[in-house]
């Protein structure tokens, strides 16, 4: 009976040291078990389009009629940040689509959705989260600020989220993802300019020209349309030496 208890209290001293998964302190954990293996290179945004947050906790965090999902965080409309899954995990979040020469969205993504239908404005306390969030997410791991792309961007023929109401010019202004200048002091792109290549430069898949230009729409301009125009090449052109100036600097 002795040696019984002695090894019962052995056995609770290794359970009591053994690690904990990594958890963010910023948020709530909320385990989900949609999830494996994966390395963070960029961050998707989405919105849940779902009835509140409860109802989005529930979705991602079970088995669903269409497949199970998950994400690694959940911001509500209240700022209140859920995490539903390890940042060192693969969560079932991007599907299938691809951003510049990522194919594997999932395996190298964090995955943030948000509390919104796409139909109404982002609570300021929403995006203040979310902007502290992406705060620490970059300086943990390192993944380039411009990296912090919407659901649409990566796969625009299935997808519309975050959407045109998402506020990129608010999460610019702290320095997260790629921005153009003030559209009135862009000059005329260069002779010879290819926008579609300017759109790939960027990102962009051209599997559907169109749908990659509504997704290029909602992010860039927040409007819709799927052809391009004289300001939209103002920006392509801006975008891309932006992009280039920064490999330049690196």
């Amino acid at each position: 009976m002795a040696c019984l208890v002695a090894a019962l209290v052995a056995l609770t001293i290794m359970a009591a040291c053994a690690p904990l998964p990594p958890r963010n302190p910023m948020a709530t954990w909320m385990p989900s078990k949609n999830h494996d293996i994966r390395k963070p290179q960029l961050i998707v945004l989405h919105f849940t389009n779902q009835g509140s947050v409860q109802q989005a906790l529930d979705t991602l965090r079970t088995r669903n009629p269409d497949g199970p999902v998950s994400a690694h965080y959940l911001i509500g409309r209240d700022g209140h940040i859920y995490q539903l899954v390890s940042d060192t995990l693969r969560a079932w979040h991007a599907g299938p689509g691809r951003w510049g020469t990522i194919t594997d969205v999932n395996s190298a993504s964090i995955g943030i959705e948000i509390d919104n239908n796409g139909h109404v404005p982002f609570p300021p306390a929403q995006i203040a989260s979310l902007i502290d969030l992406l705060t620490d997410l970059t300086r943990r791991w390192h993944i380039p600020r411009a990296q912090i792309i919407g659901h649409e961007d990566m796969a625009p023929s299935r997808k519309d989220d975050p959407g045109p109401l998402f506020p990129w010019a608010t999460l610019a202004a702290d320095g997260f993802g790629l921005w153009p200048d003030p559209i009135a002091t862009l000059p005329d792109p260069p002779p010879g300019f290819d926008p579609w290549m300017a759109l790939t430069a960027i990102g962009y898949s051209l599997d559907d020209p169109q749908a990659s230009v509504r997704a290029f729409h909602d992010h860039f301009r927040g409007m819709r349309g799927n052809s391009l125009d004289a300001e939209d090449l103002r920006i392509l052109s801006n975008l891309v030496d932006k992009i280039e100036r920064g490999a330049t600097e690196k």
